[in-house]
């Protein structure tokens, strides 16, 4: 089974952090798929899904932000209304916990990332119900 890289990034809270990493991505022509923010009062957890995860953790870490790679997971499910629920109700069922997901359309296609506790049993949940994995390089080819 698969994962995909995602870039977390924690950022300070202040004016112009988010747009100091969007710039160093954009200029090294590493583009963004997918992106959350998480924020309190003082930081927030910048999540990145992008074509070069692995450039764009050393560009980041050269500049002093604190990033992290992390593996999580991406699938591919119909752009129609209850198909994210089917897919959590399975995961629910199995006594799962999603750490944290976001998700983007497009067109007929909806793509979920997510994080959870135990990813060997989210592997065996996605097999067993024929749920679609998606790869880095399907990633980038959206």
């Amino acid at each position: 089974m698969t994962t995909i890289r995602q870039l977390s990034i924690f950022l300070e809270n202040k004016s112009g952090r988010l747009q100091e990493v969007l710039e160093a991505l954009g200029n090294e022509k590493i583009n963004i798929t997918a992106l959350t923010i998480a924020d309190t009062s003082e930081y927030g957890i910048l999540r990145l899904i992008v074509s070069d995860p692995e450039n764009g953790y050393k560009l980041l870490k050269n500049r002093g932000f604190s990033v992290n790679l992390t593996d999580v997971l991406s699938l591919s499910v119909s752009h129609e209304a209850g198909s994210l629920a089917k897919v959590l109700k399975k995961f629910s069922e199995e006594k799962l916990s999603v750490e944290y997901m976001y998700a983007f359309s497009l067109g007929e296609k909806a793509v979920i990332v997510l994080r959870t506790d135990n990813r060997p049993k989210a592997f065996e949940i996605i097999e067993r119900n024929n749920f679609t994995l998606i790869s880095e390089d399907e990633i980038k080819n959206l």
